[in-house]
């Protein structure tokens, strides 16, 4: 059991984290209080590939035809096609890195994703520095940033390629990619760099959990787990975690047999009004 309850420091830091609801992203400030790139050298975003539109179904979460964040009504647009905005592009790192993003798929800060008010959820678009002329394809597939004059919210590495991740904002063009379209997918390419279509997560040799808290005190853990189990959630479970020199309580969902088992159970559990992580755990040799 203490073996199959092993985390990374990292992750646990992510996991207390996430305990806590998270205020809207996006902004130079908001980056330097709460957010940030990862420690050690930059990657090498030239080697790292930007996704190739391709025809994709709506994800079941995230396109309300519209909705209403801080007061405001957004929209949702039926496609990403002759979608044109210029405005300010911000960026998000390492305090999501892991959490679900609007589609309920994990945020990883090293791929070539964004987040947009209107556009369909997946949907693509290429986004233009219009300070340097540097442009990336990016994936949408979260909501946001709730922040006047912000038109799209960048994942690290395309903040990075775009060269706008030290100032926190940059000035961008947005341009929607219809993927039904080669036409409209040629025309839209970005050149000078790796694009490729993005791999898919490992399923080999490891299991996937829904983290939804690590508690310093185990009588907050055990409160959690009722609650799950209250619930008809059985297979939730209370493991020990040794980081930093300190004992926390994890408590888990799990073993899912992929990720989309995992993203319709993480619905469940918000609606409990609870907080999910995805977690990917190598399988321990006998």
């Amino acid at each position: 059991m203490r073996q199959r309850f092993a985390l990374s420091t990292l992750v646990l830091i992510l996991l207390l984290a996430g305990c806590a609801s998270s205020p809207p992203r996006g902004g130079q400030d908001y980056a330097r209080r709460h957010d940030g790139a990862p420690s050690g050298p930059l990657p090498d975003v030239a080697n790292i590939p930007m996704p190739v539109p391709r025809p994709e179904p709506l994800s079941r979460y995230g396109n309300a035809s519209s909705y209403v964040v801080n007061g405001r009504t957004y929209h949702v647009l039926d496609s990403a096609r002759g979608y044109d905005a210029t405005g300010i592009a911000s960026w998000y790192g390492t305090k999501f890195q892991g959490y679900l993003t609007s589609s309920l798929e994990p945020y990883d800060m090293y791929k070539f994703t964004a987040a947009s008010k209107v556009l369909p959820i997946p949907s693509y678009a290429r986004v233009t520095n219009l300070d340097n002329g540097q442009c990336v394809i990016v994936r949408v597939n979260d909501r946001g940033p709730f922040v006047a004059g912000r038109i799209i919210d960048l994942s690290y590495v395309a903040a990075l390629r775009l060269g706008i991740w030290q100032a926190g904002t940059g000035r961008v063009r947005v341009q929607g990619i219809d993927a039904n379209d080669p036409a409209d997918v040629r025309a839209l390419r970005c050149g000078g760099g790796t694009q490729a279509p993005s791999p898919a997560p490992a399923s080999g040799g490891a299991e996937i959990y829904l983290q939804v808290g690590a508690f310093a005190e185990q009588a907050n853990a055990e409160r959690v787990l009722a609650q799950l189990r209250a619930a008809g959630l059985d297979n939730a479970t209370i493991g020990r975690v040794e980081a930093r020199d300190r004992t926390f309580w994890a408590v888990r969902l799990g073993p899912l047999s992929d990720a989309a088992a995992a993203a319709a159970l993480a619905h469940r559990v918000h609606d409990l009004g609870l907080p999910t992580l995805q977690v990917t755990i190598p399988t321990q040799s006998p």
